[in-house]
């Protein structure tokens, strides 16, 4: 499609059956996901951090008041820790502990430092799908059973300052961690921190499981927002970002299972929410914790790309449900699935309907060749994903793109109701079998032909 002109339109009746039992499994398997899927259970006793010795003043370091609290809170076995109104400065970590509820009240902001030395020593966790040791994550629990960050606050990362000028710094320890990947050195061995330039996320959950994130805002990460690493049983509601460093992902599901996401205010400057499953060797790996059973509603878009999944996906993606969800302002691209041929692993039965997209560079885009990098070793397969219901109001460049690999096409496509208004190019299938397609406009709709005179 040239200048917007083209129509493209395409009716297949066949479709119709399938889209039904579609339907029907869908529903069942939403139903399921939430039926599993357990809220923190938080013993009923609450504290101030201000009895620790916390001042809210934006300049007195807070951290040890934290520690106190929560060294409290364990002993007692659990319960809400309440952070009053006012500028909380931590010069290093919060470290949560089991049955603790973090909870900032209106006015309360915990800002971090940005002083590298404050993060060690380093911690388990994981850089771009690579299992590592390195700078903690700003707010992190590890093996953590119960847990949940509530209230009406704000978590400030600070990541404008000296993090930011890592970005540049990053690339020599990125391709190291990758090798290490790849030659399985153990994880013990990969110690970063120190010396290198790997930025920490400003939230994360490794090996947790019973996980509410819920009303906080995030803003100002050094790197991912809010990282849910081989955890379980995950809901994340009613929370905003303004987020608008490198990097800024909103939600990271990696190696996550049973999750929730709903009546999130996205405003990151990367993707919204994103679907990972590990990297290459380690992610196969790991091919029995894939990123499975996530459903995505009632929320708002707003950052680079709103829907993706990848590229790191080594260990498999698969019963994904995202619907009824609206963008704003200009994306990228609304849905995006991305891996390659080093990869491996799989992304299916993944359902998308009801989405509103503004203006975006791509509307629809899929491929197996991300970057064009990849070995040809291990070629990832894509199948099994109904996207209806899009609304998309402009791509300047591609309105659908669909791209398998040659020996590992995409396969059982089904793309139903979707209107572009407007796309400089329409449609782009290459190495795909079995793409349906019911009632698929792209450009202005096109009429009864007149009649010649």
């Amino acid at each position: 499609m040239r200048n917007g002109l083209l129509t493209f339109f395409l009716l297949f009746l066949t479709t119709n059956i399938g889209l039904a039992q579609i339907k029907i499994d869908k529903d069942s398997a939403i139903a399921a996901i939430e039926k599993r899927i357990r809220l923190p259970k938080i013993p009923d006793y609450s504290v101030s951090v201000v009895k620790f010795g916390a001042k809210g003043d934006g300049v007195f370091d807070c951290r040890k008041a934290f520690e106190k609290a929560i060294r409290h809170l364990s002993r007692k076995k659990g319960g809400q820790l309440v952070v009053p109104s006012g500028i909380y400065l931590l010069n290093g970590p919060i470290h949560l502990e089991s049955n603790i509820n973090l909870h900032l009240e209106k006015g309360a902001v915990l800002r971090f430092n940005d002083r590298p030395e404050s993060y060690l020593p380093v911690v388990e966790t994981s850089w771009e799908g690579t299992m590592l040791y390195n700078y903690s994550p700003l707010v992190y629990a590890n093996g953590k059973t119960n847990i949940s960050i509530t209230g009406e606050g704000v978590i400030d990362g600070e990541g404008h300052g000296e993090w930011a000028t890592w970005k540049a710094k990053e690339n020599e320890d990125k391709q190291l961690s990758r090798k290490m990947n790849h030659e399985q050195i153990p994880v013990k061995e990969r110690t970063f921190g120190s010396g290198h330039f790997l930025r920490p996320q400003l939230i994360q959950f490794l090996n947790c499981e019973n996980i509410l994130v819920e009303g906080v805002k995030f803003e100002d990460a050094p790197f991912w927002c809010v990282h849910f690493l081989k955890s379980k049983n995950i809901t994340v509601r009613n929370i905003s970002y303004d987020a608008h460093n490198k990097n800024n992902d909103g939600i990271d599901l990696e190696y996550a299972s049973d999750v929730l996401i709903e009546n999130v205010q996205f405003n990151n400057a990367d993707d919204n929410i994103v679907i990972k499953a590990g990297r290459d060797v380690e992610g196969r790996s790991n091919s029995h914790i894939p990123s499975e059973n996530i459903i995505a509603r009632n929320n708002f878009f707003k950052g680079l790309h709103a829907v993706v999944i990848g590229s790191e996906m080594s260990a498999g993606v698969k019963n994904v449900f995202i619907e009824n969800n609206k963008a704003s302002g200009y994306l990228k691209r609304g849905i995006y699935f991305k891996t390659n041929s080093d990869r491996g692993g799989y992304i299916k039965n993944i359902y998308i309907s009801d989405l509103t997209l503004g203006e975006t560079e791509d509307a629809i885009f899929m491929t197996a060749n991300y970057h064009g990098e990849g070995s040809g070793e291990h070629p990832s397969k894509i199948s099994d994903v109904t996207i209806k219901k899009v609304y998309c109001k402009s791509a300047s460049n591609t309105g659908i793109v669909i791209e398998g690999f040659p020996t590992k096409k995409v396969e059982n496509v089904v793309l139903d109701q979707i209107t572009i208004e407007k796309a400089t190019n329409g449609l782009t299938l290459t190495n795909t079998t079995n793409v349906s397609m019911n009632e698929v406009v792209i450009g202005e709709k096109a009429g009864t032909p007149s009649s010649v005179k």
